[in-house]
């Protein structure tokens, strides 16, 4: 089925859609910036369970260092795989801030901007010579971008700019039968943002239909799904996760 690349795969979401996709015979890139522990264990779990998974270093915020990764995949794809070119890449690395919209700094805000909409845009932009024809896009985004949440204004703006260059990148990559969409996670339990405490995940749950959070593999699913043949005819999507939060 192709190799996909990744990002943000050493935990969360990006872990779950690693494992997800190489269980439905994707070979997996997957990238971290800090841990790499973290990321060549989820890469391991990946080989013991017969699939094939390589970690790389990559910060998503640093533009300056793409062609560097670029490079690295392509060795990647002829080390591991013996062959040339992505079936897909999933824009998933962030982090998360909670801050009154009155107390943001310009290095906060900057520093949400670069990973969650720049890094994405030049990342695609680095790779997407690599990637075959028919190939999938699934951006991360958010359903703060629907539901208006005090304290994440800058997250959710950026959310919601990468919402829209979802649909861009359908249009313009649809020559190639490239398709883009976006994923868009409610209340999930992950790390971001510092995780979730008891209190807050009950109030959570009390706000979403279906009586819960969300767990990583939620997501996770619906990604692969995307990025198999199952999802050949969607393109230029948003599809929320969320359990039918706040409706």
């Amino acid at each position: 089925m192709g190799v996909i690349v990744i990002t943000g795969g050493s935990r969360g979401i990006g872990a779950s859609t690693a494992e997800q996709c190489a269980r439905q015979g994707m070979g997996v890139i997957l990238t971290y910036k800090t841990n790499g522990q973290a990321a060549q264990s989820v890469a391991s779990r990946i080989e013991l369970a017969g699939g094939k998974a390589v970690a790389l270093e990559l910060d998503v915020a640093d533009v300056s260092s793409f062609g560097t990764f670029r490079t690295a995949v392509v060795q990647a794809l002829q080390v591991t795989w013996g062959v040339s070119t992505l079936s897909g890449l999933v824009n998933n690395a962030g982090h998360g801030l909670f801050n009154p919209l009155e107390s943001v700094t310009e290095s906060q805000f900057d520093s949400l901007l670069n990973v969650h909409l720049k890094g994405p845009f030049f990342l695609t932009q680095a790779l997407l010579s690599l990637m075959e024809e028919g190939a999938g896009i699934v951006n991360l985004t958010s359903a703060t971008t629907r539901v208006a949440t005090a304290g994440v204004a800058p997250y959710a703006a950026f959310k919601g700019g990468l919402d829209v260059l979802t649909r861009y990148m359908a249009k313009e990559f649809g020559a190639r039968r490239i398709r883009a969409n976006a994923v868009s996670p409610g209340a999930i339990r992950t790390e971001l943002g510092g995780g979730l405490n008891d209190e807050f995940e009950a109030l959570l749950a009390s706000q979403t239909a279906l009586g819960r959070v969300g767990e990583p593999q939620d997501v996770a699913r619906v990604i692969a799904m995307l990025l198999s043949e199952e999802g050949r005819w969607i393109n230029a999507q948003t599809i929320e996760v969320a359990g039918g939060y706040i409706i």
